[in-house]
């Protein structure tokens, strides 16, 4: 083993043992390892790989077969395919659309349940001195909607805590995440949204509608669900992994459409932060996704609002509209400074969650802790908002008051208590608050509260074993100390007209946002959108781009750190500058298994048994049988001439189906197979430890000349890191086979041995 590889080593050992476990060992880890969604708890502050993720075959499989597949297809099929998959984005999108109603109509009847009854107790608590009961059930209610999403998480489906974004990237990335897009998952998302942001959590509902778009779009586009019991075959030719990347893609920005009425900021976040592949065609197809389910959303809650067609209601989240649109060109310093101190908070907010995370990690592993801590959270969160009530009261005038939400709290008859309405509404309703009250609706006491409070509530808040969103909290920190700056720059400037603190709040949420999630142009586009607002873009995209520049310079974005803490193998847009000057022999995995162009069907069995590998090269000129000792010392090295790549799925599909050179009787269907035979399979293959295999059968030869891939590819044993990276990041890969210049298989590269050279 060569110098580098040898320092390497104690990172690699998670690596190395991964490759040499079990098909039911790598199952029981993964059964036991996915109860926690967010995060990894093998992942050790991104010193190895989990054992959890494998990649997705992005790549096609060009064989015979699907050489036929291509020449038998006509022009009006092709024609067909096409309509087929525009209809599914059409789909993708209006279902999207009708998920973000109702999660819209869960939260306002559930959060205005809640509100109503406070109020109720409250004013009761004017007249008869008992604020002390009126708080315990102010805490019940928390803890109990809470509760109700955090047992449903745990018990169900854990992958669906959290945003979801990290677990959709990777999956755009090329990792395939446990039952990410499963029907569950989405269930539990809505139901679990609904009560986080019920149950008075510092999280918002916009975060997870991108989670729910891709799990949408996973599911139409296989026309199939195991849940459900139904299977749709005109949608077979869309079961590979290659289709639903695309349109999972399309899904998650229908989310982001749905979420804050922004299409294009939809497109531009796929494209960003999501797909890692990307081509023209795709971006007509994921914008016309985004249209449907903003459309679908705008007409919805048209007919709940009771104005019918009257479309003005195009996302979850509308941030209103400013009609103070006029900043100078010395503000934009200040602007600037204001990203300053977002890129600071958010690199402070980064750091801190990524601690507790760990700490999570080590200490909070068993479901019962799990769900009490949530219930905890909820409990504090309640306090220190009732506390913010009782010590910042600000009474105003009652014709100020907002229409759905005020509470007279012990203000004077004609008067509202403005710090218990704003904190008793749901966090959209309170940003909205903090861009367009009054200058003397809040006191600089409430607002600085309402930012240390909801700083400390949401880094502890994402990462609980429930769904919640971070755009909003970052908003609403953001807001707070945004408006306080803007209220010190009136006190500075009385006569100065400009100084509008609402623009200020809206300013300081875009830093405080960019400066946490360290997203640029997408970002910018979608709070465009949202306050349907060009005036102040300039000033968004450089508070964003200034709070991401400082942020970088400290720590990566919170998703980033979720997954690299998960030890997800995720490959970054650039290779490693550090990693540059190593090349292929000393990245690849060494040695390799083979299998011969007809092999033996005990020998692929005792290979899909006792490892995990999911590609073989196929080779000539190779005895596995021979001792390595009597091997030519030229070919101790190498594994014989390579010929081509076969997948673990198609060789578990041919297995189940017995495609033997033996099997007379099935001659004739064995040499009819079709492309549709394993799609038919996809995404659920029989595990091979299910498939029943006689001693007689094992005895006999599996020609695999027809079924491998004889264009994959393959790199030079001299190939750089850099140049291999970009392989598998423009291409997709999976894996790709080193060969020397004689084309005898040397080693192989996946996607964990690059990403386990990432952060050097």
């Amino acid at each position: 083993m060569n110098r580098r590889r040898s320092e390497t080593a104690p990172l690699l050992g998670a690596y190395h043992r991964r490759y040499s476990a079990s098909e039911d060992e790598r199952r029981d880890r993964a059964s036991e390892g996915d109860q926690y969604p967010e995060i990894i708890q093998e992942g050790v502050e991104n010193t190895c790989l989990s054992n959890l993720y494998e990649s997705l075959d992005y790549d096609p499989v060009e064989n015979s077969i699907y050489e036929k597949e291509l020449i038998d297809r006509t022009k009006w099929k092709t024609i067909y395919i096409g309509m087929v998959r525009w209809f599914v984005m059409f789909s993708i999108g209006v279902l999207t659309g009708l998920i973000a109603c109702l999660i819209d109509y869960g939260v306002t009847s559930a959060a205005g349940f809640k509100f109503y009854q406070i109020k109720h107790y409250f004013n009761i608590c004017n007249r008869h001195n008992c604020l002390g009961i009126t708080f315990l059930i102010w805490i019940a209610f928390n803890a109990g909607f809470s509760a109700l999403g955090s047992i449903a998480t745990v018990i169900f489906a854990p992958v669906a805590s959290g945003s979801g974004i990290p677990q959709i990237k990777c999956f755009l990335n090329g990792v395939k995440v446990p039952k990410v897009v499963r029907l569950k998952t989405l269930v539990v998302k809505v139901f679990g949204v609904v009560c986080a942001v019920a149950g008075g959590l510092a999280v918002g509902k916009e975060g997870p509608m991108i989670h729910s778009g891709a799990v949408v779009a996973a599911g139409i586009s296989q026309g199939r669900s195991s849940s459900l019991r139904f299977d749709l075959n005109v949608f077979e030719f869309f079961r590979t992994d290659t289709e639903k990347r695309d349109f999972v893609s399309g899904g998650a920005a229908a989310g982001v459409a749905a979420a804050f009425g922004a299409p294009v900021g939809g497109v531009l976040f796929s494209l960003e932060e999501g797909a890692s592949f990307w081509n023209q065609a795709l971006t007509w197809k994921i914008f016309f996704c985004s249209m449907m389910s903003t459309f679908t959303l705008n007409i919805v809650r048209s007919y709940i609002k009771q104005h019918p067609w009257e479309l003005t209601y195009p996302g979850l989240i509308n941030f209103g509209k400013f009609t103070f649109n006029y900043y100078s060109g010395q503000e934009l310093v200040i602007f600037i400074l204001m990203g300053v101190v977002g890129g600071l908070l958010g690199s402070l907010f980064n750091s801190i969650n990524h601690r507790l995370t760990i700490f999570r990690q080590k200490y909070i592993k068993t479901k019962v802790c799990q769900v009490l801590e949530t219930i905890l959270v909820s409990v504090i969160t309640a306090a220190l908002s009732f506390l913010i009530i009782y010590y910042n009261q600000n009474c105003l005038p009652m014709k100020e008051a907002p229409a759905q939400y005020n509470m007279q709290f012990y203000c004077a008859d004609g008067e509202y208590s403005s710090t218990a309405t704003i904190i008793l509404q749901t966090p959209e309703e309170m940003v909205k608050s903090l861009f367009h009250e009054e200058t003397t609706s809040f006191k600089r006491e409430t607002l600085l509260f309402i930012c240390l409070c909801y700083f400390i509530m949401s880094l502890w808040t994402y990462g609980l074993l429930i769904p919640s969103g971070l755009f909003i909290p970052c908003f609403l920190i953001g807001g707070a100390w945004g408006r306080l700056v803007g209220l010190f720059m009136r006190y500075i400037f009385p006569d100065m007209k400009l100084a509008d603190p609402g623009k200020y709040a809206l300013i300081g949420a875009a830093a405080m946002l960019g400066g946490v999630v360290r997203m640029t142009i997408s970002l910018t586009v979608i709070i465009i959108e949202a306050t349907a607002n060009i005036s102040y873009g300039l000033p968004i995209m450089l508070t964003i781009i200034m709070a991401k520049w400082v942020g970088d310079c400290f720590n990566e974005g919170i998703y980033d750190i979720h997954i690299h803490l998960g030890g997800v193998p995720l490959l970054g847009w650039q290779p490693s500058d550090l990693a540059s000057s190593l090349n292929a022999n000393e990245v690849m995995s060494h040695p390799v298994t083979v299998l011969q162009r007809v092999e033996q069907v005990g020998r692929v069995m005792d290979i899909l048994l006792h490892e995990s590998h999911n590609g073989f090269p196929v080779v000539d000129n190779y005895d596995p049988y021979a001792p390595m000792h009597m091997r030519n010392p030229d070919e101790s090295n190498t594994f014989g001439t390579y010929r081509g790549m076969i997948l673990r799925t198609q060789l578990l599909v041919l297995l189940k189906m017995k495609a033997f050179n033996e099997r007379e009787d099935l001659f004739h269907t064995i040499r009819n197979l079709h492309n549709k035979d394993f799609r038919e399979e996809y995404p659920r293959f029989q595990p091979i430890h299910k498939i029943n295999i006689s001693s007689n059968e094992r005895k006999m030869h599996i020609d695999l000349t027809s079924f491998m891939n004889p264009g994959a590819y393959t790199v030079s044993d001299c190939a750089t890191y850099s140049r291999i990276f970009r392989l598998f990041r423009a291409l997709g890969l999976r894996h790709v086979t080193v060969i020397n210049a004689e084309h005898q298989v040397c080693g192989i590269v996946t996607r964990k041995d690059l990403a386990r050279f990432a952060n050097l």
